[in-house]
């Protein structure tokens, strides 16, 4: 078995990734920057105190100092120009100017701006007599999967089995190609199957260590947790790490220089870091744009892994994201078999 070209293959595979300082960082340092960064940036602390502004007339200094009362706001009397440009600029979410009736001049596309009407109405409501019809009572609570950062490890998770998967199996390839081993390697009786199975039986050897990492970070730093199968999320993750080596093997199979395999790879996975739900839900675009979306690897790769993760998945009811990415594997490799040229 050790004299296999199949096996010395991936073993020089694997000897040339972890001889490469950087690709250690980006596929395994990188990933645990971001989710650090982001994950203090957008924790869940909730709006905090909410700036609004009063414009200057008549009984501009009681209504800011009604509104100063509530520990959710920030009132400030503003004159009309600065009050046009906070508000402009987004330093206030509100501008109350005063009159008969009030005005509220606000953002409605601001989800920041929108909470400020609300609070701003109805705390001048109140100190004004207002009593409400309906007696209500709060519960608050804190649901495991909620945050935001809870949402974003597994987006990371699957943005880097998909970098991972294309950039390091197709550099590698032109990087080969550009030194004319790929040309010795030709005049071999290794088999063409061989050598681009290499790449993919490589990268799984790392798959444990980039998912271990990301993971483990999670739960230590941020309390994330899976509550789905550790066995399942571990078969999710090598699907889509095959399925992404198999896409860069596609896209490095006719490249010849290092600049034209860099356009590809970006023009593949541009697409799918802006639409596959990495870091915010692809519910956000248009509902026509979404079943061109869902048929992403990467978002059907991410469903797969939150849906696990986050919800407790099993195996049926993620089973049509990952027919999706195996599906696309599958062809990405026949494709890549059919049309690679040594030279």
């Amino acid at each position: 078995m050790r004299e296999h070209p199949l096996f010395q293959l991936t073993l020089a595979r694997m000897r040339e990734f972890v001889r490469e300082p950087e690709a250690i960082f980006w596929v395994f340092g990188f990933p645990i920057v971001m989710a650090f960064a982001l994950g203090i940036a957008f924790r869940n602390r909730g709006p905090g105190e909410l700036r609004v502004g009063v414009a200057r007339g008549a009984g501009d200094s009681a209504l800011a100092a009604t509104l100063d009362r509530s520990p959710r706001l920030a009132a400030a009397v503003l004159d009309s120009a600065t009050a046009r440009l906070q508000l402009r600029t987004g330093r206030v979410a509100l501008l109350v100017v005063p009159g008969d009736p009030l005005v509220y001049r606000y953002d409605s596309t601001r989800t920041e701006s929108r909470l400020a009407r609300l609070e701003v109405d109805a705390e001048l409501q109140r100190a004004r007599g207002r009593s409400d019809v309906v007696a209500v009572r709060d519960e608050r609570v804190t649901e495991p999967g909620s945050r935001y950062i809870d949402f974003l490890i597994p987006g990371l998770l699957g943005m880097n089995l998909l970098g991972s998967g294309i950039w390091g199996v197709g550099f590698a390839v032109v990087q080969a190609r550009q030194k004319k081993l790929l040309k010795r390697f030709m005049a071999t009786p290794m088999k063409k199957s061989h050598y681009l199975l290499a790449f993919i039986l490589s990268r799984l050897f790392f798959l444990f260590v980039e998912v271990v990492a990301l993971i483990g970070f999670g739960w230590l730093v941020f309390g994330v947790g899976v509550h789905g199968s550790w066995l399942l999320l571990a078969g999710v993750t090598v699907l889509g790490s095959l399925a992404f080596a198999g896409l860069g093997l596609l896209v490095a199979s006719r490249a010849r220089t290092i600049e034209g395999v860099s356009g590809l790879m970006n023009l593949v996975m541009l697409p799918m870091w802006i639409l596959s739900g990495t870091f915010f839900s692809y519910a956000r675009f248009p509902d026509a744009m979404i079943p061109f979306v869902k048929a992403l690897p990467l978002t059907d790769l991410n469903d797969a892994l939150r849906a696990v993760m986050i919800d407790g998945a099993s195996v049926a009811q993620i089973a049509a994201p990952l027919g999706i990415v195996a599906l696309w594997g599958v062809v990405s490799f026949a494709l890549a078999l059919k049309i690679f040229r040594w030279r």
